[in-house]
């Protein structure tokens, strides 16, 4: 499984703010083992990726919004808990031209040619095998946690933290050191943060790795949501699509009846358009 596509403005605008500090004030359900405020377990949730890239009228949308992911360079919704959207493991599509400026923090093929993503062909893939290596792209992603809590957001989102499963040339150790980073980055700015995906990884990435709850996609239709919620309980986050669910012969209404899904559970259109616009769709359990 992979993400849906997302907007983003330029990174070097994100990396100018390096001062981090904890904020944002909505009321929450719990906090983890380290103090970080986790994120409610009731409420409404919605998915923010894309589309709404700032605070909008909500329209035909939800309203009085508990709990949000939205884009790095998008504002936080006052008021209700909000997480940001960080891509840690590939580059977003209008960070092209910042990337191959850093040449040696790409992942490259025999003839020496930055490796796209088949799935999202407009996003380079990060490779963090080395300490130096990880280093750079700490100098370059770190920047921009720090601005999400800078900005008011409570929590981060890191996505494709299984990039390296997919790409044989990156070594394992070296992601899995880049997303301990990560958390720590996250924690030091008074962060939660949250997995994203990678079901397989999960006993590491909350047991070891130190992450605090977790955002699925389409783990209903994967009927995978257990392998999050016996490790985060209640903390766990779930999109659904509608293209996901038919490829699975599922209905929304069957995943909400799964005694395994999140609390939070949501249906989105795969391109998260705003609440106004063709093809929008939401449902929650």
């Amino acid at each position: 499984m992979n993400k849906p596509a997302t907007v983003a403005g330029t990174l070097l605008a994100a990396a100018a703010a390096l001062t981090a500090c904890a904020s944002g004030t909505p009321a929450v359900s719990a906090s983890g083992a380290n103090g970080i405020q986790l994120p409610p377990t009731s409420g409404v949730f919605d998915y923010q990726l894309g589309e709404i890239a700032d605070r909008v009228d909500l329209g035909d949308g939800p309203a009085e919004i508990d709990v949000v992911v939205r884009d790095a360079t998008a504002e936080p919704l006052e008021d209700a808990y909000s997480v940001c959207y960080v891509n840690g493991f590939q580059t977003q599509p209008a960070e092209a031209a910042f990337w191959l400026s850093q040449d040696d923090l790409l992942l490259r093929d025999a003839g020496g040619d930055p490796v796209v993503d088949p799935d999202w062909p407009d996003e380079y893939i990060l490779d963090p095998s080395t300490p130096d290596q990880r280093a750079g792209i700490l100098e370059v992603v770190g920047p921009i946690i720090d601005g999400c809590a800078t900005d008011g957001f409570d929590a981060v989102e890191i996505d494709n933290l299984d990039t390296w499963t997919r790409f044989d040339e990156i070594d394992m150790t070296g992601a899995h050191a880049l997303a301990a980073a990560y958390v720590e980055r996250a924690h030091t700015a008074g962060l939660a943060i949250a997995q994203k995906n990678a079901a397989e990884m999960t006993p590491l990435l909350h047991d070891e790795l130190g992450f605090d709850f977790a955002v699925t996609e389409e783990c209903g239709a994967w009927a995978e949501c257990a392998a999050y919620t016996e490790e985060y309980g209640a903390h766990v986050l779930q999109i659904e699509y509608p293209d996901a669910l038919e490829q699975h012969a599922a209905t929304f209404g069957e995943v909400c009846d799964q005694p395994d899904r999140a609390p939070l559970a949501i249906l989105r259109d795969r391109a998260l358009v705003a609440p106004g616009s063709a093809g929008y769709v939401y449902r929650a359990c």
